[in-house]
């Protein structure tokens, strides 16, 4: 995957087991904050973020063209930046990927599914709210969010 450094825009080539990481630029040596935003993947980007992902992920089934599908887009990426470094987020385009959708039997989007270690942990059609996308991958074994002391 490859990320742009918020320092100095050069773009950094960061390993997929490694999205969830801080990790330093190799322009600037600025720190490279965990992803923090949905990502939109096409399969072969999806089979090697499940498969080496440290960390639950959740997918986004959805569409350009459903209502709903637009709706739920900001309640995910609300959950993206909460739980950056302890979970990613997904977006998997089922007109793109419509081989993805039924590997994951979605009938309907917007459809959500959470995978821990490639496991199916949670799958749900439907539209929900940030906190529900949270709380699922709370289940999946998401570490709490670390407190101030």
């Amino acid at each position: 995957m490859i990320r742009t450094c918020p320092s100095c825009q050069t773009k950094n080539r960061i390993p997929a087991a490694r999205l969830s990481d801080v990790g330093r630029c190799g322009a600037c040596k600025a720190t490279l904050p965990p992803v923090a935003e949905p990502l939109e993947v096409d399969a072969a980007e999806f089979g090697e973020i499940v498969r080496s992902a440290k960390v639950p992920v959740l997918v986004d089934f959805w569409a350009p063209w459903c209502g709903p599908c637009r709706m739920a887009g900001p309640e995910v990426a609300r959950a993206a930046a909460q739980v950056a470094g302890r979970a990613l987020v997904l977006k998997v385009n089922t007109d793109q990927q419509p081989e993805l959708a039924g590997r994951y039997g979605v009938r309907g989007i917007p459809h959500f599914v959470v995978l821990r270690g490639g496991q199916v942990v949670v799958s749900q059609a439907g539209l929900v709210r940030g906190a529900q996308l949270v709380d699922w991958l709370g289940r999946a074994g998401m570490k709490p969010k670390a407190t101030a002391a």
